[in-house]
């Protein structure tokens, strides 16, 4: 009887035709790039380095988390004979990669994540928050990216080191059941947050959730006009009037406190006029703090309006998950235009894992994911089965071993 042990030893239940790179790169349609290249114009004065070849490059940078255009460069040499998989069809050059960062419009990459946002987003939605409300629960927020050039406008004062630190703010709305940016608008670190709210689209089937750095009585009078709700937390120097306390019925959640209506001045120049809001104080016993919400949505229960803010929380974490998990410490040009194709090439590979982690029965943390994906991004593993079930492999192949080892 005779055996073929390296076949034995080596075949795998999960062997793909594909590297893990080039199966998280189909997940992006190519009649997608080719649409919005064809828009934007991308390619117009382009010789050999095209948008997608740009595209595969910076999403293989956030992939492997690589900090220097050096680097990139580098890693992506070593890949001559397995571009195939992925249609790289120019491995770029540093320099050129450099180029183009800085003079490709960072349009085409926004417009191709806001397709596949189109395309996923659908799948990507939880449902359970709009059947309670029956309305689009929108959350926005910003954060702040420190660059230590002087890129954007610098903010703070001048330190003894002569070496000031400027930095990028990064406004973004998520809706509330999806947990991926669905709109992101850039600004200088030193912009006032209030300023972003201009940018919101108002229709009646929407409510913004918001923490009280954008407090704006102009714009809420803005959203009272347009039919468009808003939860926030009312700020602790906040000049009002209270019309008229309100009944808290015995349905009600027992950590709210209070429920009134509340009068506001909205200054328009020389000119004011009234608002009324209304505002819960509600007692959270996790965190043993008295929080006070402001809202003009007057039909909803107060248990649910705290619930409402609660919601915010989740794009801390979406912006925790985005530093933690991609190279955002370290930035691959000293221009405007450079950061942002690096920040939504970033979004578009948190877009891809989510998808990916959405599609798995197994649940995965979305850093296991992140990590898992670096070390196998060349590997030819079926990477869905194989995280559906990881150690399968391992128990065929020790038994295999193990039998084997009895015969011989």
């Amino acid at each position: 009887m005779c055996f073929d042990i390296q076949n034995t030893m080596s075949k795998s239940n999960y062997f793909s035709s594909k590297s893990v790179f080039g199966q998280l790169i189909s997940l992006i349609d190519d009649s997608i790039i080719k649409k919005e290249v064809k828009k934007c114009e991308s390619d117009r004065y382009t010789k050999r380095f095209t948008t997608k070849d740009h595209l595969i490059s910076m999403l293989f940078c956030s992939f492997s988390k690589c900090t220097s255009l050096r680097e990139i460069s580098g890693a992506m040499l070593g890949l001559s004979g397995k571009t195939s998989s992925f249609q790289l069809n120019h491995i770029p050059k540093r320099s050129t990669l450099s180029d183009a960062n800085k003079k490709r419009d960072v349009l085409v990459f926004e417009n191709i994540y806001h397709q596949l946002l189109k395309q996923y987003g659908g799948f990507l939605s939880d449902s359970r928050i709009k059947d309670v409300i029956n309305k689009q629960v929108k959350i926005f927020d910003s954060s702040t990216i420190s660059l230590f050039k002087d890129i954007m406008g610098c903010v703070g004062r001048n330190p003894k080191s002569g070496k000031r630190k400027g930095g990028i703010k990064l406004h973004t709305v998520v809706n509330a059941d999806e947990m991926v940016p669905s709109l992101v608008w850039f600004s200088e670190a030193k912009t006032h947050d209030h300023n972003f709210l201009e940018k919101l689209k108002c229709d009646e089937n929407t409510i913004y959730v918001f923490d009280k750095g954008y407090n704006d009585y102009k714009a809420f009078e803005h959203f009272t006009a347009q039919k468009t709700g808003f939860v926030t937390r009312i700020k602790d120097n906040a000049s009002y009037i209270s019309i008229e306390k309100l009944d808290i019925g015995e349905r009600i959640h027992n950590g709210v406190l209070e429920d009134e209506i509340i009068e506001i001045d909205v200054k328009k120049g020389k000119e004011m006029s009234k608002l009324r809001l209304r505002k819960v104080t509600f007692y959270d016993l996790v965190n043993k703090r008295e929080f006070e919400f402001l809202t003009n949505l007057f039909d909803l229960r107060a248990d649910l309006i705290a619930a409402l803010y609660k919601t915010r929380w989740q794009i801390e974490l979406l912006f925790k998950q985005l530093k933690q998990n991609f190279p955002l410490k370290y930035f691959l040009g000293d221009n405007e235009n450079a950061i942002k194709i690096q920040i939504y090439c970033v979004l578009i590979v948190n877009l891809l894992l989510a998808v990916v982690k959405k599609k798995l029965k197994r649940s995965w943390a979305f850093s296991n994911l992140v990590s898992f994906c670096k070390i196998h991004l060349f590997n030819y593993i079926n990477l869905m089965k194989f995280l559906e079930n990881p150690e399968k492999d391992w128990i065929i192949d020790k038994a295999e071993t193990e039998q084997l080892s009895l015969i011989l």
